[in-house]
């Protein structure tokens, strides 16, 4: 006992005299040189009666957007007439799922993350956090579970996927083995480094842990000529290449350091890279996501997830940044004042427009690249 509250009065003492210090910019976030302030200029659209529409696709026919919600549907867009309609859902238990928002049901009502179309078939893959990699049809309905275990234990925190239709395998990432969706926080502040990136070969059924050691793994993306994969990892920053094909193929190496928690990272036609920063970092956070003794003990602290969030988020905003298949940042649009979008998860592009979703938002905003 006396051990624990030496450690918190040290790390109390810590965080003040790091206050004193840092406090003319410690609430800022730091700016990205080049960057735009243009996404608060976005379209909005409400996702009514729902919450938290994490990650966009469109089907092979163009339509759309479909997207997962807090309470454990996927929704379709039908444009202004329709708005969004019922297109799936990853259980059949829903009787105590009417929340919109409602993290203590998560385990029971499904959480869809990532979402990806296999263009050849139709077929919606979504990486549940809870019930693992599911599958529907192009009609939509119950869906179907691929893997809900792998090694002979249960996925806790699938997060999201991408797909070689040419070798016919499903890339995907857990963030942890040993936390749920809704302690994602004590995940990252604890220094969790259990995630991992796994193959599955739709022909013979089987599951390959390519990488582990991850912490928080997050989006993953697939290059144009399938040579290498992008894995995000939150808690540090980083964006992870594996490599598929060549000399290095097996190996993986650091892609990119993002000034920032970065979520969700999709390919556009050309080739490059859009990645959703779910907020950018400064030096207190820094400091605290780089020692995990000072989030374990922050964890220990009678404080809310609202407070927690605040230590490791300065300001409400919106970073997205575009990357080349060489790691170059190409361009930054931000809302740097998050007048319309904020804590956003995944961008887009489309049609020469960028579809952001938001993990902690009730609506997707639409950005005009022309």
């Amino acid at each position: 006992m006396k051990t624990k509250l030496k450690h918190i009065a040290i790390t109390l003492a810590a965080i003040s005299i790091f206050l004193a210090v840092y406090q003319d910019h410690l609430f800022k976030p730091p700016s990205i040189p080049g960057s735009h302030d243009l996404l608060h200029a976005s379209e909005i659209i409400q996702v009514t009666g729902a919450f938290g529409p994490e990650s966009i696709a469109f089907d092979p026919k163009g339509e759309g957007p479909y997207t997962g919600v807090a309470d454990g549907r996927v929704l379709k867009w039908e444009g202004n007439g329709r708005g969004w309609t019922d297109f799936a859902v990853t259980t059949s238990e829903r009787k105590e799922c009417g929340r919109a928002f409602a993290p203590e049901m998560e385990h029971i009502c499904g959480r869809p993350l990532g979402l990806r179309f296999d263009k050849k078939t139709g077929d919606l893959y979504i990486a549940d956090a809870y019930f693992g990699l599911q599958m529907v049809g192009p009609n939509g309905g119950l869906a179907t579970p691929v893997v809900t275990e792998v090694e002979g234990r249960r996925l806790l925190f699938t997060n999201d996927l991408d797909i070689d239709e040419v070798d016919d395998v499903i890339y995907f990432t857990d963030t942890s083995t040993g936390f749920f969706r809704r302690q994602f926080m004590a995940s990252l502040l604890s220094g969790d480094n259990t995630g991992r990136l796994m193959k599955y070969d739709k022909s013979s059924k089987e599951v390959t842990v390519l990488l582990r050691g991850l912490a928080f793994a997050n989006g993953v993306a697939m290059t144009k000529d399938r040579s290498f994969l992008l894995i995000a990892e939150t808690t540090t920053g980083k964006m992870i290449r594996y490599w598929l094909k060549g000399p290095n193929a097996g190996k993986s190496d650091i892609f990119a350091e993002l000034p920032g928690y970065p979520d969700n990272v999709r390919r556009n036609s050309e080739g490059e890279f859009w990645v959703a920063l779910h907020a950018k970092k400064g030096p207190l956070a820094n400091w605290i996501t780089s020692n995990s003794w000072v989030g374990k003990t922050l964890l220990k602290l009678p404080l809310t997830f609202q407070q927690l969030h605040k230590l490791i988020v300065l300001e409400q905003h919106a970073t997205a940044i575009k990357l080349s298949e060489e790691g170059e940042v190409l361009e930054v649009l931000e809302d740097c004042g998050g007048k319309s979008m904020k804590f956003i998860s995944e961008v887009e592009e489309h049609n020469g427009k960028l579809w952001v979703g938001s993990v902690m938002m009730p609506f997707i905003g639409i950005y005009n690249l022309s």
